[in-house]
């Protein structure tokens, strides 16, 4: 027990060690969040919180003109349509590893459907926009699967999935950060608050419920001009009552632990000591089960940069021009009554000012009051208001056609179609760290499945013919994790774009066949990039007629034997078996019998094909 608590006590101060070191990243973020949502008119104070800035006048103009966060949608925007689709790459050129990429591949789209993985994309990346890092976590749930036993007391054992949730940067600390990537940490913790019932169905330990600091959304009335005010969204710290921190430390294998090691401690109470839990890395290595993504690397730091850091000079210049200038116009429509001391009622002039049909009574012998010559609004203001909206769309990269001060009417398609590139070019730093998120999450996924699938499990996929698709496999059909994409041009390319690509593709013969005709399946693929789906969903015999042939090689090679249909293709078939029988997997784990089996059933098909002839 001593030693237990000794590890409690160690973890606990190195948590506290890590939030100080993170501090200073993370009132950035705090910021980032309130100039988003609109409340500008903060900065962070000396003790490094985020501090609301008070008016100096009752009359000053503090009305928001919040141009982050339409820059940063349009990026969103741009960024969601990055979604490449993955293939494996089988481990070798033999038939049975062919076969076992195809199935990885459908176990990557069915997961990929099943979790609706684009949206858990757009979270992480509107996450790393605003913040400039994200994580997912992909990891083993035993709560998910199907039922495979139940307990005398009626609690259900399921088989267990994969499972990927998005983490925000505020529950992740890294051991040092200068690390600038998370294979250079030798641990990380997963901090997150939980409620206490949360811990006890999770963990089965009861902890004493306290209130924690949290993150949450509140109203305050900070905005508005002369006589008016306005209600903005700021990010506060508001406490989470019965609750419980859980921490979760994940150390990378060392000499120590050659496996790891996760420690996780619930409140103040150690839950789990051990290795590792996922075989997740390179070459069969226990890892961590994070995936960072960032929205601009920054040198020499584990923390990505974001766009609004940048922009927030600009939207501080912007917001107290847009303000003195309408100060100068209240000025301008109100005026500045000039008065000799005691000719008027005072209070009465304050209150009232100058009505219509006022009667102003002053006394007798004073100067009649009169309203003080002003100046016309200088162009100066009107300058830089246009300067810095300039500003705003170069730093954000997001100019493209919606910015028509860049656009001229003798502009040819050649200079726009180069425009549309520069602005897609910068965005690849952060398409490039999405990419490489979305195939590090396939990976992960196959190694997951390889080190727990050991039952068959059932999953279903849209075939390529647009009908549903059932499927079993299990950790054995799993024999390489080395994820591609499909197209590595695929990026943040509109749905336009796309289309006049396919077309050129087509008027210049490269889609078509030594006949020039389409094969049933790349119409159906063209049909689904060019946004109609799978339009066309009548069925592809030539793909049905192999995908039977595969599983008959699959049958005989046990020394079963299989009857051939009148309905079969059978050159198609004769095909088929015959590469089998030629391939690596054949050579390997037939023997005569099986052969003669093989040979008796391309027999049967040839005769076949020779009676209808």
């Amino acid at each position: 027990m001593k030693k237990q608590n000794n590890l409690v006590e160690e973890v606990l101060k190195d948590f506290q060690n890590r939030i100080l070191e993170r501090k200073s990243y993370e009132t950035q973020w705090k910021l980032n969040m309130n100039f988003y949502m609109g409340n500008q008119f903060c900065t962070i104070g000396f003790g490094g919180l985020v501090e609301d800035s008070d008016r100096q006048y009752f009359w000053q103009e503090r009305e928001v003109f919040n141009h982050i966060a339409p820059k940063i949608d349009i990026r969103l925007a741009k960024l969601s349509a990055i979604r490449p689709k993955l293939y494996v790459v089988p481990a070798s050129s033999d038939e049975k590893d062919t076969y076992t990429a195809k199935m990885s591949k459908k176990i990557l789209d069915s997961v990929s459907s099943k979790y609706n993985l684009s949206q858990k994309i757009n979270q992480a990346t509107k996450w790393s926009e605003i913040c400039g890092t994200s994580f997912y976590k992909v990891f083993w749930n035993s709560n998910l699967g199907q039922v495979v036993a139940i307990e005398e007391s009626g609690r259900k054992i399921k088989a267990g999935d994969v499972d990927i949730a998005v983490c925000s940067p505020f529950e992740i600390y890294p051991d040092s950060t200068t690390c600038e990537n998370l294979e250079d940490c030798q641990s990380i913790i997963h901090a997150k608050v939980y409620s206490a019932e949360e811990i006890k169905r999770m963990y089965g330990v009861e902890i004493e419920g306290k209130e924690i600091n949290v993150f949450s959304l509140d109203s305050t009335f900070s905005i508005g001009g002369l006589g008016y005010s306005g209600i903005g969204t700021k990010v506060i710290e508001s406490t989470k009552k019965d609750a419980g921190l859980v921490i979760e430390k994940y150390v990378r294998p060392n000499e120590d632990y050659p496996n790891g090691r996760l420690i996780i401690i619930a409140g103040e109470t150690l839950v789990f000591d051990g290795e590792l839990p996922y075989i997740n890395g390179v070459d069969g290595k226990r890892d961590f089960p994070f995936i960072k993504q960032v929205s601009c690397d920054e040198v020499g730091s584990f923390w990505g940069k974001s766009l609004v850091e940048r922009l927030i000079p600009i939207q501080r210049a912007y917001n107290a021009v847009k303000n003195r200038k309408h100060e100068f116009l209240n000025r301008l429509t109100l005026g500045v009554l000039a008065v000799e001391d005691g000719s008027v009622d005072i209070d009465n002039l304050e209150e009232e000012g100058l009505a219509p049909g006022k009667i102003l009574v002053y006394r007798q012998g004073a100067n009649v009051p009169e309203y003080l010559d002003s100046e016309r609004l200088p162009t100066d203001f009107e300058k830089e208001e246009e300067k810095l909206l300039e500003e705003f769309t170069t730093l954000s990269g997001t100019s493209e056609m919606g910015d028509m001060t860049t656009i001229s009417a003798s502009m040819s398609g050649v200079a726009l179609e180069l425009l549309l590139d520069e602005n897609q070019t910068r965005l690849s730093f952060t398409t490039d760290s999405i990419k490489n998120a979305i195939k590090t999450i396939g990976k992960h996924l196959l190694r997951l499945y390889k080190q727990f699938a050991n039952m068959p499990r059932l999953m279903k996929i849209v075939g390529e013919n647009g009908m549903p698709e059932l499927f079993y496999f299990k950790s054995s059909d799993i024999s390489s994790d080395d994820v591609q994409f499909e197209t590595e041009s695929e990026g943040a390319d509109t749905l336009t774009q796309r289309r006049n690509t396919i077309y050129t593709l087509l008027d210049k013969g490269l889609l078509q066949d030594e006949d020039g005709k389409l094969s049933q399946t790349a119409k159906n693929k063209i049909l689904e990039m060019i946004g109609f789906g799978n339009w066309n969903s009548t069925q592809n015999l030539g793909e049905l007629h192999i995908r039977r042939a595969d599983n008959e090689n699959i049958a005989m090679l046990d020394g079963d034997s299989v009857r051939v249909k009148q309905i079969d293709d059978h050159a198609l078939h004769i095909n088929e078996h015959i590469a089998y029988m030629l391939s690596g997997e054949y050579e390997k784990n037939a023997d005569e019998k099986v052969e003669e089996v093989f040979l008796k059933h391309i027999e049967e098909h040839k005769n076949l094909l020779k009676e209808g002839e």
